[in-house]
C-alpha cells in the first residue's frame, strides 16, 4: 500500500500539474471539485491501465501478486471499473466518520485521524472466510500469488 502510494504521488503530481497549467490555477482550492474529479479519474486510469496490461501494478509485481477474474478468464473492463469504484467505499466512509467525529466533538485535532481512513479497506477481510477484499468480491476478481522468477 505504501509502495503504491509512492507511485500514485507521481500520478497525482503530473495530473495536478497539467490541471493547474491548463486552467492557470494559482490556488489549491481553485476549482477544487473539478480537480478532485480529475485526480480520481487519473488514479483510476493508472490502475486500469496496469490491470489491463498484466493484471499487476508495479508494486504488485514486486510482491508477486496478480489480479485475475474469478471465472479464470480475462479481466473485463466492467470488472476493473467496478473494482476501482468499490475500492473507495470503505476509505470514503472512514473519512466521513472522522469528519462526523470532529464535528460532534468540536475538536478540530480529531481530523488527524484521517490517516487511518485508507486502512478501513481491510475491515471486511476480518469477517470474510477467504480474507478476500470486499471490492474484489463485488467485481468478481481475485488476488493470487504469482511464481517467483529465479535467475
Amino acid at each position: 500500500m505504501m509502495y503504491e502510494g509512492v507511485l500514485l504521488f507521481g500520478v497525482v503530481f503530473l495530473a495536478g500539474y497539467a490541471f493547474d497549467t491548463l486552467t492557470q490555477s494559482r490556488h489549491g482550492l481553485a476549482l477544487r471539485h473539478t480537480r478532485q474529479a480529475l485526480l480520481f479519474l487519473a488514479i483510476g486510469f493508472y490502475f486500469i491501465l496496469c490491470w489491463r496490461r498484466s493484471g499487476q501494478t508495479l508494486p504488485m509485481k514486486a510482491w508477486n501478486i496478480r489480479l485475475v477474474s474469478t471465472t479464470g478468464g480475462q479481466l473485463t473492463m466492467r470488472q476493473m471499473l467496478v473494482r476501482y469504484a468499490c475500492m473507495w467505499v470503505f476509505p470514503a466512509a472512514g473519512a466521513f466518520a472522522v469528519w462526523v467525529l470532529a464535528e460532534w466533538t468540536a475538536w478540530p485535532s480529531v481530523l488527524m485521524l484521517i490517516v487511518a481512513a485508507p486502512f478501513t479497506v481491510f475491515i471486511p477481510t476480518l469477517f470474510a472466510t477467504n480474507q478476500q477484499f470486499w471490492h474484489d468480491k463485488m467485481a468478481g476478481t481475485l488476488l493470487v500469488s504469482t511464481p517467483v522468477n529465479k535467475k
